[in-house]
């Protein structure tokens, strides 16, 4: 019940809308045991089956006897008076109108109750989206895309039809029970203590199958999160296995992984759809249980219990089961949906690892420099960056250059804190970038990768992402200036054309051409460019390149090139061997230096 009240946390905005549903579910539960328990013995005199009381003890409202005898007494008379015919027409109106307004009020209880049930839904989608937008890179290197994705489809969809179906049963049920119970003590305390003792040792057999459930249940999210990323992993590499002749091979093995989730799904219904036929079964004992100890309470001399007051003891006691059998199939639900609240709370709980100091910088401008000082970076156990240090000066363009792995992404990495250094510090302007608010740092950077990032969109709003109130003059303006007009011009739509998802309407040259549109229209004062030609052709990487030239313009550049041709232009080039700066200057300067930069050449050169 742990996970429960974690979710129901989430229902603390709709507080008005939770009290209305107690406020109608309390009226519901008033006007069903009135219906029920008020014409019984009406009609047991009605039918002679009860003889009409000749007088009545004074009315006493705290005392339950009293007001019994009182309503059997007043009851009679009027049956005298008015006729058996009358009597019925007007317990039929009477009957009719109580359970109008019982249903009424139930109704509304569920009205009020469907904005607390998709509303905490809807936060929690919410909540995690935008944890998932504010983790760490880092965090994604250790997790499967697929099982992020089931986390926030399946195991939501879970929590909605598991957890949040059975608000009802947490908000109305257990006010139904307890008005009966409190009726049912008053017509015979022995009787109903004897019932709850009953009562929970049904429960306890119950519990058992729950946790039981609960653990099938995490098992079969698990494995569905595990198919998701295959999936994700099989249309992401489509190319691949159909080149490897691999279709039968990934067949198979989806296949194995399917039949083992569907083992689970079958163990876990089964189990769940125990709930009912089991609670239905010990609710039948406890009747049972309950006529033979009522029924000898009846027989016993004493007159320890009335028979009339039996009859509508039981009936209340068979309306009491309805409210039971539905918290327990309830409490089937929750174990089955807490292992989805667990592998969401996962998430939720996960540390941000890059936050934001309490009262950050503001930094709107880029004036001076940017400084590494002393700088080290591991992945976990792994040094990538050992002791770097080094400046860049405002204006200056700045290549980097080493073999693979010498950790040049990395290093601009860090710059945006997509990861933080592990020792040392990186400044802007003599402002370490820690202490600055985090949206202002990225804000001051452009960014144009290897790998194009593009969104299922209009060109326009892929030149346009993340800014507002965008006019289609600036977007034309940075699309020529990064030599994209000419191309955008002849698809279908212009700038509003789908590009598809990830672009793949475009070529290669012609999306990394949108990347930078986007940074020029951006207008950021420093820029990196990580490997932004290294896959493209000849006469693309033409096209980009005068399009990066045009870009860099102004700007303070860090560029990281694997073709050292491109890069010839630098004010500086900077050469990193595992993880550390072991040449710096310009392209004519290295390559006399006769070095690490020298060898590169030469292989390129000889390539």
């Amino acid at each position: 019940m742990r996970n429960f009240f974690k979710i129901l946390r989430y229902a603390g905005p709709y507080w008005v809308y939770a009290s209305l549903n107690v406020l109608f579910n309390i009226l519901a539960v008033f006007f069903s045991l009135v219906s029920f328990t008020l014409f019984i013995p009406v009609l047991q005199m009605l039918f002679h089956q009860m003889d009409i009381p000749k007088a009545a003890p004074p009315l006493i409202l705290t005392d339950f006897n009293s007001m019994k005898d009182n309503f059997y007494f007043w009851s009679g008379k009027m049956i005298q008076v008015y006729g058996n015919s009358k009597i019925l027409i007007y317990i039929g109106i009477i009957i009719i109108v109580l359970y109008f307004f019982k249903n009424f009020f139930r109704y509304m209880a569920m009205y009020f109750l469907a904005v607390v049930r998709n509303g905490v839904v809807r936060d929690l989608r919410n909540g995690l989206y935008k944890k998932i937008l504010i983790l760490p890179l880092s965090y994604y290197n250790e997790q499967r895309k697929g099982d992020i994705i089931a986390r926030m489809t399946n195991d939501v969809q879970e929590v909605e039809w598991s957890i949040m179906s059975s608000l009802e049963m947490a908000f109305r049920d257990p006010i139904t029970m307890l008005a009966y119970l409190i009726t049912m003590f008053a017509f015979s305390p022995s009787l109903t203590i004897f019932v709850l003792v009953l009562l929970p040792v049904s429960g306890l057999i119950i519990g058992r199958i729950g946790k039981s459930l609960k653990r099938t249940s995490d098992k079969s999210q698990k494995k569905m999160g595990f198919i998701l990323a295959m999936i994700e992993e099989t249309i992401s590499g489509l190319r691949i296995i159909k080149a490897f002749n691999a279709i039968n091979f990934a067949d198979n093995r989806f296949k194995t992984i399917n039949q083992d989730y569907t083992r689970l799904m079958v163990r876990l219904y089964r189990k769940r759809d125990l709930a009912s036929p089991l609670s239905e079964f010990l609710s039948v004992l406890v009747i049972t249980i309950v006529l033979w100890y009522g029924g000898n309470l009846v027989f016993a001399k004493g007159n320890l219990l009335d028979a009339a007051a039996f009859l509508v003891y039981l009936g209340i006691f068979s309306q009491l089961l309805p409210p039971a059998k539905a918290i327990t199939q309830a409490y089937y639900n929750i174990q089955k949906g807490a292992a989805s609240v667990e592998r969401i709370s996962q998430v939720l709980v996960a540390p941000e690892v890059i936050e934001q100091i309490p009262n950050a910088i503001v930094k709107k401008d880029f004036n001076k420099e940017i400084e590494y000082r002393n700088v080290m970076f591991r992945y976990e156990k792994d040094e990538v960056l050992k002791d770097f240090s080094f400046t860049i000066e405002k204006g200056k363009t700045i290549a980097v250059v080493g073999p693979s792995g010498a950790g040049k992404s990395t290093m601009v990495d860090l710059l945006p804190r997509f990861y933080d250094c592990s020792e040392g510090n990186i400044l802007i302007d003599g402002v370490p970038i820690r202490n600055l608010v985090i949206e202002d740092l990225r804000g001051l950077m452009g960014i144009v990768s290897q790998e194009t990032i593009l969104f299922n969109d209009t060109i326009f709003n892929n030149i346009a992402f993340g800014m507002e109130n965008v006019s289609e003059e600036d977007v034309v303006a940075a699309a020529k200036v990064a030599n994209a007009h000419e191309f955008i011009e002849k698809m279908p739509e212009g700038y509003y054309t789908n590009i598809g998802d990830r672009g793949t309407k475009l070529s290669g040259g012609q999306r990394q051409r949108l990347s930078i549109a986007r940074a020029v229209l951006k207008n950021p004062p420093i820029l990196i460019l990580d490997e932004a030609t290294s896959a493209l052709d000849t006469e693309s990487e033409r096209l980009v390149q005068q399009a990066l030239e045009n870009l860099m313009r102004n700007r303070t550049s860090i560029v990281i090139a694997h073709r050292l041709s491109t890069i010839q232009f630098a004010d500086e080039i900077i050469v990193l061997q595992n993880g550390q700066l072991v040449e710096r200057g310009t392209h004519f300067g290295l390559l006399e230096d006769n070095k690490v930069y020298r060898k590169l050449y030469d292989l390129q050169s000889f390539v």
